[in-house]
């Protein structure tokens, strides 16, 4: 039994919680707001994120995270990624115990560009560097938590540290793979929530099956390009943080990013959308840093160029299809 502290109160947070609480672990569970965190520690429940799922009376609920970390042989960081490095900072000037780090975030930061292993490596002390690890994949919070069989990747800069993750997080319902492409990884789980607008997108538009095979397959091929000049390993993407979360973030009912694009097609703006949503939907600004990469390293992503001009130029997603539609024809494997 490890003391494990989970970071982040949210849907994924809570399900991580009930998780690793059931896999015999003692839990601690940091909500930065101390009205939720009250509200949460006297019903046991989030009805608004995560209706019916009830944390465990042994897993403590706390909004001090120095006590919530202080003994804690693993942090999960269960954070939406633009709260990582304040969080990170935070982290680096209490005493906790030499812990492994496990960042569930998703995401590429704004103006920095960095993902969140980079974010986390700069603000927490030298020697936890080597003890960062990301776990992603097609892992809904609301499927993960009722127990539905679900497969995820974990990876790090020690694979002994990705073993010890694995062994901690995986049960019969949960399983997870090691993998040692951390870029990978974490683009894929990234740039995935991108496509998934695109997706959302096409199904408010009353599109069909042949265009949302189209991009998924085409939104791939992007996310590949990037993510080998980033230095990720190809065969990274063909799995479960690539390939895996793409297509079901782009096809799943409980898909924010999807939600997102959807909402804007029926004619929302995307201020509406976002004031309406109880959760962050992370592809929206990631949708910023992956179109200031594609800049930044030269290389073409045009399904992410046309939803960032749909998301932050107000360019109409009809016009951006069939601009997309248009591009000069060429080879499908190419670059």
């Amino acid at each position: 039994m490890a003391k494990i502290a989970v970071l982040g109160a949210g849907s994924w947070g809570i399900a991580t919680s009930v998780l690793l609480h059931s896999n015999g672990h003692q839990v601690t569970l940091w909500e930065f707001d101390h009205h939720e965190m009250s509200k949460l520690k006297r019903e046991r429940e989030n009805k608004q994120k995560l209706p019916g799922i009830i944390i465990p009376k042994e897993t403590e609920i706390t909004d001090d995270l120095d006590s919530a970390t202080g003994e804690a042989e693993m942090m999960a960081l269960a954070l939406p990624s633009h709260t990582v490095r304040e969080v990170g900072r935070k982290l680096a000037k209490l005493n906790f115990a030499d812990s492994i780090i496990v960042n569930l975030a998703k995401g590429i930061e704004n103006d920095t560009l960095c993902r969140m292993s980079e974010i986390l490596r700069e603000e927490l002390p030298s020697n936890l560097s080597d003890k960062i690890a990301t776990l992603s994949g097609p892992s809904h919070a609301e499927e993960v938590a009722v127990k539905i069989p679900t497969t995820v990747v974990v990876a790090g800069f020690q694979e002994e540290i990705a073993k010890k993750i694995q062994q901690t997080f995986m049960n019969h319902y949960f399983r997870v793979y090691t993998n040692s492409d951390i870029v990978g990884v974490e683009l894929g789980g990234s740039l995935k929530n991108v496509i998934a607008i695109a997706a959302g997108i096409c199904d408010g538009m009353g599109l069909g099956d042949n265009s949302r095979g189209a991009l998924i397959t085409r939104g791939l091929a992007e996310i590949i390009r990037l993510g080998e000049k980033l230095g990720a390993k190809r065969e990274t993407f063909a799995g479960l943080s690539g390939l895996g979360d793409l297509v079901t973030t782009c096809i799943s009912k409980y898909s924010r990013n999807r939600f997102v694009g959807e909402q804007i097609a029926r004619g929302k703006t995307l201020s509406q959308v976002l004031k309406e949503m109880t959760m962050v939907a992370e592809g929206v600004k990631t949708t910023k840093s992956a179109y200031q990469l594609s800049l930044r390293h030269k290389v073409e992503m045009p399904i992410t160029e046309q939803v960032y001009k749909v998301l932050f130029e107000d360019k109409e997603p009809k016009r951006a299809i069939a601009e997309l539609m248009t591009r000069d024809p060429k080879s499908e494997i190419w670059g």
